[in-house]
């Protein structure tokens, strides 16, 4: 692969939902604590940086999209990348079912994404880098099982297997 190639990471209606909901929560927390009458200043200053710093970071950790270039694949964030390696990949599918059941052990479970590691029945545990789940894509590596959703999985199926210099059966 001589160009990178960048797939875009759209939203789903619960992601879009779930975070702008949450985005009013902690907002309203915050302007609520800063103006009750009666708190003490370090009460009033937590009641505004907890939730700020909340929201501040998960914001930063926002999946923006997929670039695959050099047999690496980046989750493009907004202030930086992930970067994964392609070298280990033993294959790749696109399947809008791969998340069903799955639980967040550690990570994001929807405040501008779902990252982090989850496991499920099917996969046991895993990595995810996710806007929709219904674009997934699972990623088998010898190493474990990573799940991205660009926005067209089944083309970057096809992408990502001339990126990884890989062997596999068509999809």
């Amino acid at each position: 692969m001589h160009a990178p190639l960048y797939f875009q990471a759209p939203w789903c209606r619960s992601l879009r939902v779930v975070s702008t909901l949450a985005t009013v929560v902690l907002v309203g927390v915050g302007v609520l604590g800063w103006t009750r009458p009666g708190l003490s200043p370090l009460a009033r200053l937590a009641t505004v940086l907890v939730p700020g710093l909340l929201l501040a970071l998960t914001a930063l950790w926002t999946i923006r999209g997929y670039q695959l270039s050099a047999g690496v694949l980046q989750v493009r964030r907004l202030l930086r990348a992930t970067r994964l390696p392609l070298a280990g990949l033993v294959s790749a599918q696109a399947d809008a079912t791969a998340t069903r059941g799955s639980l967040r052990l550690c990570g994001n479970g929807g405040l501008f994404s779902f990252s982090g590691l989850y496991w499920n029945r099917r996969f046991g545990r895993y990595r995810m880098f996710a806007t929709d789940p219904q674009r997934a894509v699972v990623l088998t590596f010898a190493s474990g099982i990573v799940i991205v959703t660009p926005e067209a999985p089944e083309a970057f199926v096809v992408a990502v297997r001339p990126a990884a210099a890989l062997r596999m059966s068509p999809a």
